[in-house]
């Protein structure tokens, strides 16, 4: 009879203790997993990082990172080179019916300013870009197949620069899907991108591509537009590196931009519209030198048009890029003299024949 009822306590007693076991690591799960992420950022070769919180979900396996702060050791300012709100990272339900297992991502309010004094000053044990972008992905334990960004902001600024130099991206509306090729067509480039952002000035940024990111060098189609910025945004910019700026203008930016095979062509296409260099308030010498600049913008511009622009053409290998300086050139006077460029992607970066080049030219290397 005793040992009946020694059976009977010990039968509900395990599953109490189970349970409470049980219990007590889910509370406890969440401190695990951001001391373990804490870990990852701090030991990251040159750079501090840390999270403020991490919320689970283990029914629908996801997790939330709140406030990842990451930058240089030695930095001087206390501006964040990565300061991510909020990471929601869970399973994509849809594609384990596809038989894959994979994440998606939602990004809320991510920043990545990069500050040229901090991040140009070296460490004993400085990391190069790869390590503290691996450390990142390696807190996702699977692949990531579509990835969303909302109201993000990119920006390029420089303290020392009189007046600061800041160049910036806010709004920042991106997608990308089918990252890991997860639904497989024939296309050579399965997956999509697409952002949109307001860049420095108040100019509408849209990107649009596709790609192919599981080739060790990625392939990828893509073409960039940026219209009506205002001009005088960029003074700090062009004051700081040529010594000039704007009263006034339009400025517009077109781009396509194709990689096959770890060859790369495409072009970048600036368009100054409606363009003042002489403001009233400049000084003497800062007059003198605008007035001399101005002498050429009158002579390379298309005065129909009203426009000053050129084609920057980029062509070669992943390891050896550069902007060709002659067409560069030619393609100014040719906008003054022969006819205007158009604000329009031109359409002629074809990826297949891009395709081709990169085959002749691995057949002649």
């Amino acid at each position: 009879m005793a040992k009946k009822k020694i059976y009977k306590r010990k039968r509900y007693l395990v599953p109490l203790i189970i349970l409470i076991l049980l219990i007590g690591l889910r509370i406890a799960l969440p401190y695990i997993v951001k001391n373990y992420v804490n870990k990852v950022l701090a030991d990251i070769p040159g750079h501090y990082g840390h999270v403020e919180d991490i919320d689970l979900s283990l029914i629908t396996g996801a997790y939330t990172i709140h406030q990842l702060y990451l930058n240089k050791v030695n930095a001087d300012t206390e501006i964040p080179f990565l300061n991510f709100e909020r990471t929601n990272i869970s399973i994509e339900w849809a594609s384990l019916f596809k038989g894959e297992i994979v994440s998606e991502i939602n990004m809320t309010r991510p920043e990545m300013i990069y500050v040229f004094e901090d991040q140009q000053k070296a460490t004993p044990e400085d990391a190069d870009v790869e390590d503290w972008s691996k450390a990142l992905t390696d807190l996702v334990p699977i692949d990531i197949n579509n990835l969303e960004i909302h109201n993000g902001k990119v920006a390029f600024v420089q303290l020392t620069a009189d007046p600061n130099i800041d160049l910036h991206l806010e709004n920042l509306e991106l997608y990308a899907t089918n990252l890991r090729n997860v639904v497989r067509k024939e296309a050579r480039l399965p997956s999509n991108l697409s952002a949109d952002a307001v860049s420095i000035g108040g100019g509408d940024l849209h990107l649009e591509g596709q790609m192919d990111l599981v080739k060790q060098i990625p392939d990828m189609d893509l073409s960039l537009t940026l219209e009506n910025a205002n001009a005088t945004s960029l003074n700090d910019f062009t004051n700081h590196y040529a010594g000039l700026d704007f009263d006034k203008g339009n400025f517009n930016l077109y781009s396509e931009m194709a990689i096959a095979d770890g060859y790369l062509k495409g072009y970048i296409k600036p368009i100054i519209k409606d363009a003042k260099l002489i403001g009233k308030e400049d000084a003497f010498l800062e007059t003198l030198w605008e007035g001399f600049v101005g002498l050429f913008k009158f002579i390379l511009k298309n005065h129909k048009e009203n426009t000053l622009a050129t084609k920057v053409p980029i062509e070669g290998d992943l390891k050896n890029v550069r902007t060709k300086t002659w067409p560069t050139v030619t393609n100014i006077f040719k906008n003054a003299w022969i006819k205007a460029f158009k604000g329009i992607i031109d359409d002629d970066i074809e990826f297949k024949n891009v395709q081709e080049t990169a085959k002749e030219q691995s057949e002649k290397d």
